[in-house]
């Protein structure tokens, strides 16, 4: 089958780039002809290897955008979105490809579709929605049940449940995300029983993360063998990148912490999470409860435990004993999960290892892109 990607979201790496690339090569692998469809001014921050075909229109971002001008932005973004609609109906009607993919969509997205034509394509395209929180749920599921009389249009939403805060729709389909996994290392994933245990604390940076908060309390943690920190951090604001810098003048050489401020991509990205024991993430805000985690999924495809917060992806750790989570991001309760964790790491490094091996199955990324075709194929 001959399938397009429509992506229209730039960003100089991150979790957005590793699903597009696992998308990509599991269907690849299964033998299907992949090709992007992006807008014009679109700029590449992986070579996927396959090939890109340009749209008219133009991508457009929020980054440092305040006011009316973010209005004014968000105008151009809606004015785009539709020449790009309209370039990839027209691909479509020539033939060029048999089913289309947009790996990450929002309501707007679908919103956008009563205006164009793309709302009727001549072949399958499947909308997919990284998780919805309770803000976006009733947009959502109206623009869905607008598009039930489009038998081409298909919906997909990654969560974890049979429904979506209680809501579910015949054709809104349900799906587990995927393991992020070692895809450019030749890697045999192994628990270290001896030597120090070296934690990690990885991905984009963000204030709402509470860095200071767990850097003070894992200082504060009594260990009963060795421990080393790595905190990394790729920024994408100002703010937040001044910010970065700051904790790192104030904590960097204290009690084995040691930083790196760059964002990481490819075969670098994967040997620094391989390098790892175990990834920490101690994030309290109320959208990881609702969105898929990428670090957990992660550190999931990396065979990796982990220490996090109880509002990330709480039904994961309900089938899956892959870590210790606590209540909430306050000092106490993290104090208490950090010491747990390490300290009882050597007992319980065989049970994780099974545990992540069962979670590895469960969100195979072979086993997402099959229910992926199956969605375009009309068998689910």
């Amino acid at each position: 089958m001959r399938i397009a990607i429509f992506e229209s979201i730039m960003t100089p790496g991150g979790h957005e780039v590793d699903f597009d690339r696992l998308i990509v090569e599991e269907l690849v692998a299964l033998g299907h002809e992949v090709s992007f469809y992006v807008p014009q001014d679109f700029v590449f921050r992986f070579d996927y290897k396959v090939p890109v075909r340009y749209l008219p229109g133009n991508t457009s971002s929020y980054a440092g955008v305040k006011g009316w001008r973010k209005a004014l932005n968000s105008l151009k973004r809606e004015i785009n979105r539709q020449r790009c609609y309209r370039g990839l109906y027209q691909a479509a009607a020539r033939g060029e490809f048999d089913a289309a993919i947009v790996p990450t969509s929002t309501y707007r997205y679908l919103r956008a579709l009563k205006f164009s034509a793309l709302k009727a394509p001549p072949v399958p395209i499947i909308f997919i929605q990284h998780g919805l929180n309770p803000g976006e749920v009733d947009a959502y599921f109206r623009e869905a049940d607008n598009l039930a009389a489009s038998s081409n249009i298909k919906l997909a939403v990654l969560t974890f449940g049979n429904d979506v805060l209680g809501r579910s729709r015949p054709n809104v389909r349900l799906m587990y995300p995927p393991a992020y996994t070692a895809r450019d290392l030749d890697y045999q994933p192994k628990m270290n029983k001896d030597g120090p245990l070296r934690l990690g604390f990885f991905g984009q940076y963000r204030r709402e993360k509470n860095l200071d908060v767990f850097l003070d309390t894992y200082l504060s943690c009594r260990f009963s063998h060795p421990v080393e920190l790595m905190v990394q951090g790729a920024t994408v604001h100002p703010d937040d990148a001044a910010d970065f810098e700051r904790i790192i003048a104030k904590y960097c050489g204290a009690g084995g912490v040691s930083f790196l401020h760059k964002g990481l991509i490819g075969r670098e990205w994967q040997e620094a999470i391989a390098g790892l024991d175990a990834l920490v993430m101690p994030y309290a805000a109320e959208r990881y409860r609702y969105h898929w985690a990428g670090m957990l999924f992660t550190a999931i495809g990396f065979y990796r435990p982990v220490v996090a917060s109880a509002q990330i992806n709480p039904e994961v750790f309900a089938l899956y004993d892959i870590g210790v989570t606590f209540p909430s991001a306050g000092a106490p309760t993290l104090k208490d999960a950090l010491e747990v964790f390490v300290n009882t790491f050597p007992e319980k490094a065989g049970s994780y290892e099974q545990q992540l091996t069962a979670a590895n199955a469960a969100f195979s990324p072979a086993e997402f892109v099959n229910k992926l075709i199956a969605v375009m194929d009309g068998r689910d």
